[in-house]
C-alpha cells in the first residue's frame, strides 16, 4: 500500500480508501460481510473508510460503526451530510440548523466522538458560504470534526469558499471528493488545477466508472452488475454514449492485457497517478470483489500506458458528460436562466 499527505493536514492516508456507499441495503451486504470487507481492509493498509448519512438512510454509518469497535484510533474516518434524508425539507442541504443536528444523528450511529473529516455531500445553492463554513468551523472547535471538506463541488465554488473562509477568518476545506476515472476526465480540466492551487486533499469515487472498468462489462456479454439492475439506461449500450464507452473499454482492456495488469489495476493506477488525486474511493460489495481491486494498491504505471490511456480517452474529456455531478444548477433547472 503506498501512502500519501492529505492536503496540507499533515495525516497521512493510503492511497486506496474503503468506500462504505454499498453496506446495507444499497449494496445487500449483511453486518458480518460490511465486518469482513473492514477487517481485510485494514489488514491490507487501508486506513480511511467513507461513509455518508443519507447512504440507506444511516444504516451504512451503524455498519461501519460496528465494524471499526475497539480499533477508532487506527482509522482515519471520513462521512457526509447535505444530501436529503427523508421528506422533511430542511432535513438536507448545508445549513448552520441541519449541520448541527445531523452531525451528531452521524455519531450516534458510529458510535464516536468525532470523525476525522466531515464532508459536505453536494454544494448546497441555498446556503451562503459564510453560514456552512461558520458551522463547520464552531464543530470542529467543540472537538466533534477534526477535518471538514467538500464532495463534487463545481470548481468554482471550491474558489469561492476558499475566499470565503480567508474574508470571514474562519476554517476552510481541505479536501474534495470528485468523481474521476479513465471514462470521465473532466475534473482534470477544471477541479484539480483548483484543489492543486490550494492544496487540497483529493479523494476520488467512482474510479470503477460505476463498474464500467471492472472487467465485467465487455463485448459480447450480458451486463448484468449490480449498478446495472437499477439504473439500467446508463449501461444500455444501444445508446450512443454508452456505445462510446464500451469500445473505449476494449481498447483499454487491451493496453491493460499488453501492460499484464488487469482492467481494475490500470484504472486504479491510472487515478492514482495524477499528483493532484490524493486516494481512490473503492466501494466493494464483498470481500472478493475488494481484493480484486486490492491487487491496485501498489501498481504504478509506466508513462507508455499513461500515453496509451490518453489515445483512448483525451485529458479532460468525459465519455459520459450527462453523468456529471458536479454541473451548475442554471445549466439543468431553466428557470434560473430566465427572466
Amino acid at each position: 500500500m503506498q501512502y500519501r499527505t492529505l492536503g496540507r493536514t499533515g495525516v497521512q492516508v493510503s492511497s486506496l480508501a474503503l468506500g462504505a456507499m454499498n453496506f446495507g441495503r444499497i449494496g445487500r451486504t449483511s453486518q458480518e460481510e460490511a465486518t469482513a470487507i473492514v477487517d481485510a481492509a485494514l489488514e491490507a493498509g487501508i486506513n480511511v473508510i467513507d461513509t455518508a448519512d443519507m447512504y440507506g438512510d444511516g444504516e451504512s454509518e451503524e455498519m461501519v460503526g460496528k465494524a471499526i469497535a475497539g480499533r477508532r484510533d487506527d482509522i482515519v474516518l471520513a462521512t457526509k451530510a447535505g444530501l436529503p434524508i427523508g421528506e422533511e425539507r430542511n432535513h438536507q442541504g448545508s445549513s448552520r440548523r441541519w449541520l448541527v443536528t445531523e452531525l451528531d444523528a452521524s455519531l450516534r450511529r458510529l458510535g464516536v466522538d468525532h470523525v476525522d473529516l466531515y464532508q459536505i455531500h453536494r454544494w448546497d445553492p441555498n446556503t451562503d458560504d459564510e453560514e456552512t463554513l461558520s458551522a463547520l468551523t464552531d464543530l470542529q472547535r467543540a472537538g466533534k470534526i477534526r477535518y471538514f471538506g467538500s464532495s463534487t463541488f463545481p470548481a468554482y465554488r471550491i474558489v469561492q469558499a476558499q475566499w470565503s473562509a480567508r474574508e470571514h477568518r474562519l476554517s476552510r476545506y481541505v479536501t474534495e471528493q470528485p468523481s474521476y476515472s479513465v471514462l470521465q476526465r473532466g475534473i482534470e480540466a477544471h477541479v484539480l488545477p483548483v484543489t492543486q492551487e490550494y492544496g487540497l486533499g483529493v479523494l476520488v469515487w467512482s474510479p470503477l466508472a460505476s463498474g464500467w472498468l471492472s472487467g465485467a462489462i465487455r463485448e459480447g456479454r450480458d451486463i448484468t452488475t449490480h449498478r446495472s439492475a437499477f439504473l439500467p439506461e446508463r449501461f444500455d449500450t444501444s445508446l450512443p454514449a454508452n456505445r462510446t464507452r464500451l469500445d473505449a473499454v476494449e481498447r483499454l482492456a487491451k493496453v491493460a492485457e499488453d501492460a499484464g495488469l488487469t482492467l481494475i489495476q490500470l484504472a486504479l493506477g491510472f487515478v492514482t497517478a495524477h499528483p493532484g488525486v490524493t486516494s481512490a474511493l473503492v466501494g466493494p460489495r464483498t470481500v472478493d470483489h475488494l481484493h480484486a481491486q486490492l491487487t491496485a494498491a501498489d501498481t504504478v504505471l509506466t508513462p507508455d500506458v499513461l500515453d496509451a490511456i490518453d489515445e483512448i480517452v483525451a485529458p479532460g474529456t468525459d465519455l459520459a458528460p450527462q453523468e456529471n455531478h458536479d454541473t451548475p444548477p442554471a445549466l439543468l433547472n431553466r428557470s434560473l436562466r430566465r427572466r
